[in-house]
């Protein structure tokens, strides 16, 4: 184990975060999973890599867009310039990633808790603005299905203002279906 490997361990480990080994895909480096816990997205992988000059960050964020890629591309772009040590990126299919580079001789304990920081406050932060861009019609679709049925929509709260009109209703049961009865 190198020293830099060392130091991520023991920050990880210090901060109670699990994590696991994997061996590198297709003859790649070896790296360390971590696994984040956040609040609109439960659990972010995130995935560092230490090279030979270089510890790499990389996060899965969310698949690729069903729809307004225009409009996800350019949020993306614009939190880009708000974040520190990770950047939104593409891969080959359209699924969007934080990714990120350390210079090896930067790596400390300090480091990569503001680094992890970074990934966990900006998919906790902005994945539920990611979803509602790029999958605003199925959220939709999503809402009407599960009401029609009376299924739960516990999962759908983060989006009641996508709730189909006319179909509020307040937990207490006393729904006028969205029609008020006053004058």
């Amino acid at each position: 184990m190198t020293a830099v490997q060392q130091v991520i361990e023991d920050t990880l480990t210090a901060a109670g975060l699990t994590y696991s080994h994997h061996e590198g895909a297709h003859g790649g480096p070896a790296g360390l999973i971590v696994e984040l816990p956040g609040e609109r997205k439960l659990t972010t992988n995130t995935i560092l890599t230490v090279g030979e000059h270089t510890v790499r960050v990389e996060a899965f964020v969310c698949r690729r867009p069903d729809e307004n890629h225009e409009g996800v591309y350019r949020f993306l772009l614009k939190r880009n310039r708000r974040l520190y040590g990770v950047s939104y990126t593409l891969d080959h299919l359209g699924d969007i990633y934080l990714v990120g580079r350390m210079a090896l001789h930067s790596v400390t304990g300090d480091e990569i808790d503001r680094v992890l920081g970074q990934v966990l406050e900006a998919v906790d932060f902005d994945f539920n603005t990611l979803l509602e861009l790029g999958f605003r019609s199925s959220i939709e679709k999503e809402w009407q299905w599960r009401l029609s049925r009376g299924e739960s929509v516990k999962n759908l709260r983060a989006f009641e203002h996508l709730r189909p009109d006319g179909s509020e209703h307040s937990d207490s049961g006393d729904d006028d279906g969205g029609h008020s009865t006053r004058s």
